[in-house]
């Protein structure tokens, strides 16, 4: 008989909600990925890779071209210069790099603080190194952070603070003073950082992402995670990176080089082919999304749904407590699916204690 390592984990909501999309032919809203491909000049680059015989391993921290074009973008985003050969890794999928990332600094008994809602990979990855999560939720309406709860949280056991800007599922950002905040809070701790950024290019409304890799002071502590997947719309190959100091890059790829040593090589060519041909498509993509952001938000405004635009990600929180207060956010997303054909995810499930009156899903 097997005893599982993780008796209170299931089926993610994204399997259970896109299988629901399948089985009615719903509309799929409930799965982070678009309904339109990637760059045209980025697709047919890697068919020409693979017809070209580029097809082998590449090297365990990735193709040396695609870290060059990573450096070189963190460069031209943020002002500042991370080394292509000892602080950034090609990996197969950000949730790979965070699981990677928790693996090299968890140890039994040790603990992580999340905020909630939180992505639901963070806590699984957690408990398989030995580590307990320490779920500390963000101040509704705007889903900020609390930071007199985030300090009464830490104690002599924590290691790591995950952050997630945008926000997954909210689209809330966080800013330069909340990034100051956090540094004074851990400052002269053994508190290690992970920042999930892998939206990272898709904010809007004139803003600009704070990015732990221009903090100096959380960098020198900190995994920052990012992906390709998102940024240019091609989710399904599973591509990703890790940025982080020479140390914590070491002893990552220590764990990465036994979880699965590479990445896949015609990928990587095509991604730093096109990157460095098309530098530009990171600085239009704000614009290109807040403007379907804007026409979901317009299609919906004459609706019994209630809402704030969402200043980041590709999701969009809504309220239907006008429409079924009936129903729980989990009912409330399988009766959209099934009586109308759209499939959304309910925000509880990325809680560990969600508010009671939870009337919030996300499509």
């Amino acid at each position: 008989m097997i005893v599982s390592k993780l008796p209170n984990v299931g089926t993610t909501i994204f399997t259970r909600m896109s299988q629901l999309a399948l089985e009615t032919g719903a509309i799929n809203l409930s799965q982070g990925f678009p309904d339109f491909d990637g760059p045209q000049a980025l697709r047919e680059a890697v068919a020409r890779h693979v017809m070209e015989g580029r097809n082998q391993y590449s090297p365990m921290t990735g193709l040396p071209a695609l870290r060059q074009q990573v450096a070189a973008k963190i460069a031209r985003s943020y002002g500042v210069q991370r080394d292509a050969d000892s602080e950034i890794t090609i990996t197969p999928g950000a949730t790979e790099a965070i699981f990677c990332a928790v693996q090299a600094l968890i140890r039994p008994g040790d603990e992580a603080i999340v905020l909630d809602p939180c992505y639901d990979s963070y806590e699984p990855s957690v408990e398989l190194a030995g580590g307990q999560c320490v779920h500390v939720p963000l101040a509704l309406p705007d889903f900020a952070v609390d930071w007199q709860r985030l300090s009464d949280a830490i104690s002599p056991r924590t290691r790591l603070i995950f952050l997630n800007s945008p926000h997954n599922p909210s689209g809330a950002l966080l800013t330069r003073a909340d990034l100051d905040k956090l540094a004074e809070l851990i400052r002269g701790r053994d508190i290690h950082v992970i920042s999930d950024e892998v939206y990272e290019h898709l904010i809007y409304d004139g803003a600009r992402h704070a990015s732990v890799l221009a903090h100096e002071e959380l960098y020198r502590r900190a995994f920052v995670v990012s992906s390709f997947g998102k940024t240019y719309h091609v989710t399904g190959w599973k591509t990703g990176y890790v940025v982080a100091p020479p140390a914590l890059t070491a002893e990552l790829r220590k764990i990465h080089q036994y979880v699965n040593f590479c990445g896949v090589t015609p990928l990587q060519f095509g991604l730093a082919e096109f990157m460095a041909a098309c530098p530009e498509h990171v600085e239009e993509l704000p614009a290109f999304y807040q403007a379907k952001r804007d026409l979901f938000c317009d299609l919906l405004g004459g609706s019994r749904f209630t809402f704030t635009r969402a200043p980041g990600t590709y999701f969009q929180l809504a309220d239907y407590s006008a429409v079924r207060p009936d129903l729980d956010d989990v009912a409330m997303a399988e009766w959209l699916t099934r009586e109308h054909g759209v499939a959304a995810i309910p925000v509880s499930v990325f809680y560990q204690s969600a508010p009671k009156d939870m009337r919030l899903y996300k499509p």
